[in-house]
């Protein structure tokens, strides 16, 4: 076995003794059709508000402009499933992500001891720590390295794993050995499809529509929810589950083994009443370091606020 194979199975093993849930290595290369979806997909005016996806366009599709002479992209899961589930359709719901403190933080802190680690075997690495934090198209590295699919709800999708997952990534000079990507296994499923309460999904699938998407309209969204979604919320205040919570291969999901991803028990304990009685002092102690602090306490006040309207 030559030196790069075994590197290879070193750092799969440690990502996988520091809690990952999977590991796999793209070549970092140019992105020469994933550069093309997305110029289509920011042309068709998809993102929204979100206008910092327009931004550092050749960053996101050239890992080499990120970390020079880079020549791997390691891909790593970060498991977040969990069969708790806090609010119901008559209370306001919150994605299963932001349950408990910000991922950025959990994630970050374990792909830098595998960089880290990576240096303390391999020697001098330049290379630098991706999650969800710079221009990186994590879910396109992930497909490329074999991780899963990029499912028809554009979520990545693992075979054995579901798709209840945080995506993390290290673009490093270090040559290694790459995996292979694999096949779509969607089939004709189209359950997300048809489940997405504000019709975010084209019909066809594989194509999200963010000004149309919960997650859009109740984190990213500045502005006030245009009113053609009253009533189609479906009580999230926070964040949207529903495609993952339909899809068939989250059968193969399992809980994380994470504790600073459980809620706390104040969290547990908020009821409808609660959240109409919300203020900004109870905000604060409820989510400082969680996901949901991002939104503020404006934010999510106005996310409670739209969920009592009827369509």
């Amino acid at each position: 076995m030559n030196d790069r194979l075994i590197l290879t199975s070193q750092v799969k093993k440690k990502a996988t003794d520091l809690g990952f849930s999977g590991v796999a290595i793209a070549r970092a290369e140019h992105m020469d059709a994933e550069a093309k979806r997305l110029e289509q997909w920011l042309s068709k005016g998809l993102h929204g508000e979100m206008s910092y996806m327009a931004n550092h366009f050749d960053l996101r599709v050239d890992p080499t402009k990120l970390v020079p002479g880079a020549k791997s992209v390691i891909c790593l899961l970060y498991n977040y499933h969990t069969n708790e589930t806090l609010g119901t359709e008559d209370e306001p719901r919150i994605s299963r992500y932001a349950y408990g403190k910000d991922y950025h933080t959990v994630v970050r802190k374990n792909a830098k001891s595998l960089l880290a680690y990576i240096r303390e075997i391999a020697g001098q690495v330049e290379g630098r720590c991706f999650v969800d934090s710079a221009p990186v198209l994590e879910r396109d590295w992930a497909k490329r390295s074999g991780l899963g699919w990029v499912g028809k709800n554009t979520l990545l999708i693992n075979p054995s794993k579901g798709s209840w997952f945080f995506l993390a990534e290290i673009i490093c000079d270090l040559e290694l050995d790459y995996d292979l990507p694999i096949k779509d296994y969607c089939g004709t499923c189209t359950r997300c499809i048809e489940a997405c309460p504000t019709q975010a999904i084209s019909a066809d699938g594989y194509l999200v529509d963010g000004s149309r998407c919960i997650s859009y309209l109740t984190i990213e969204l500045k502005n006030e929810i245009p009113v053609e979604f009253a009533g189609k919320m479906d009580s999230w205040m926070f964040g949207c589950d529903v495609c993952q919570q339909v899809c068939p291969w989250n059968r193969f999901s399992t809980p994380h083994q994470e504790p600073d991803f459980l809620p706390s028990d104040a969290l547990k304990q908020m009821g409808k009443k609660d959240w109409e009685e919300l203020d900004e002092e109870k905000f604060n102690l409820l989510f400082k370091h969680t996901p949901i602090q991002r939104t503020s306490y404006r934010g999510l006040k106005r996310n409670l606020e739209f969920l009592k309207r009827k369509a």
